[in-house]
């Protein structure tokens, strides 16, 4: 298998990966990512085969995998919980269990939150230069993530905290102290969840949570510790993929002076869609192999992991016609910047409507809006995202 050298804290690859993914998949399809110490595929054919082939999972194999040191006890019981590390039985389970109360119609009732909250956070906008990150996109997924929950909005910074302290744990170069702070993240947020389960159990509403109790499956609940590793997963997972996708998408269509016919009703779908393809919020996922596995030339043996890069699938030219252009009115077809399989995002749906919704109206707020500086990447790899987007009213 060739070897690719490539570090995923490179200042350059940080701020523009495209070129270096453009290299390895004339190299792959697959590669030994040598930092990463594993293999990798980058092609969209290779990917896509791989996150719905039944032969790889999320689970560990062993269960001295699954053992962590004591100062990430905390951290690893949520993680222990979430159906993003299960595989069938336990994930067909948990996810059908969520599904019940996840539903469309949930989803489609909180276009009015959606839209209270933009207009809210539109209404308080700066009137000079200001950061849309913290001002905008980092707010709207987090306030319409407690209000999905059902626990007090008002609470939202302490749920941006504890989201960004765990999801710290899957960048390149954590460190001892982020760690700590995603274990102290994962303890708060656990001891608040406990408390408002019960609650919620005593005085039921018309919220996820209380859904979530509901919930029942062939005469089986979630136990309080899935409850909780849920939630945690579902404010992680909906929250930061959205942040990071209004800040690209933003930058983004700035960049390209888009014009105002892409937020149409009609065509903001396929707008939505091509900015998730073009510059996607989570660039690389994992997977363990089950059994040896054929790639072609390569051969993955039992317990190996392979890393699969999205943000590479996305720009493959063998499935799109000139896949570094940005074409908001390219017809709409898959991608990979949910996932797929059966790990596929189950706030993708909320993801997509809240995209719909908040881009159309931060540029009819801001029709003159600019670019009031280079966008920066944050060195946060695989996550894909700006550290601040300033911007000129």
């Amino acid at each position: 298998m060739e070897r690719l050298s490539l570090s995923p804290q490179d200042p350059d690859f940080i701020q523009n990966p495209y070129p270096a993914y453009a290299e390895a998949r004339a190299r792959g399809p697959v590669l030994f990512w040598e930092d990463y110490e594993m293999a990798a595929a980058f092609d969209a054919a290779t990917v896509q085969a791989l996150l719905r082939d039944r032969r790889l999972g999320r689970a560990p194999l062993t269960e001295a995998s699954l053992s962590y040191p004591d100062h990430l006890s905390d951290w690893a019981m949520a993680e222990r919980h979430s159906m993003l590390d299960m595989e069938p039985p336990q994930h067909t389970r948990l996810r059908g269990l969520v599904l019940r109360a996840f539903t469309s119609r949930r989803i489609a009732d909180l276009r009015a939150d959606i839209a209270e909250v933009t207009e809210a956070l539109l209404a308080a906008l700066p009137g000079d230069t200001f950061d849309l990150i913290p001002a905008f996109c980092t707010q709207l997924p987090v306030r319409i993530i407690a209000r999905l929950l059902g626990v007090p909005e008002e609470i939202w910074p302490d749920l941006l905290r504890w989201s960004n302290a765990m999801v710290a744990m899957y960048q390149a170069g954590r460190t001892r102290a982020t760690e700590v702070s995603a274990n102290t993240a994962a303890a708060e947020f656990s001891q608040f969840l406990r408390a408002y389960i019960e609650r919620r159990r005593a005085d039921p509403r018309d919220d996820l949570i209380t859904q979530l109790i509901a919930a029942e499956e062939e005469g089986e609940r979630l136990s309080a510790d899935e409850l909780i590793g849920t939630c945690i997963l579902l404010l992680n997972a909906g929250h930061e993929a959205t942040v990071h996708s209004l800040g690209n998408a933003t930058s983004c269509l700035l960049g390209h002076g888009t014009p105002a016919a892409a937020f149409a009703p009609d065509r903001i779908e396929a707008t939505v869609e091509e900015l998730l393809r073009y510059d996607p919020p989570l660039h690389l996922f994992t997977r363990i192999a089950y059994e040896e596995i054929d790639l072609g030339p390569h051969r993955l043996k039992r317990g190996q992991q392979i890393a699969l890069v999205l943000g590479s699938a996305g720009r493959d030219p063998a499935l799109w016609d000139k896949p570094d252009t940005f074409d908001p009115a390219r017809p709409v077809r898959p991608h990979a910047a949910f996932g797929g399989g059966l790990h596929f995002c189950v706030g993708a749906p909320l993801a997509r409507l809240e995209l719909q919704m908040a881009l159309p109206a931060l540029f009819r707020h801001l029709p003159d809006m600019q670019l009031a500086a280079p966008p920066r990447y944050a060195p946060t790899y695989h996550f894909h995202k700006l550290d601040r987007l300033m911007i000129t009213p």
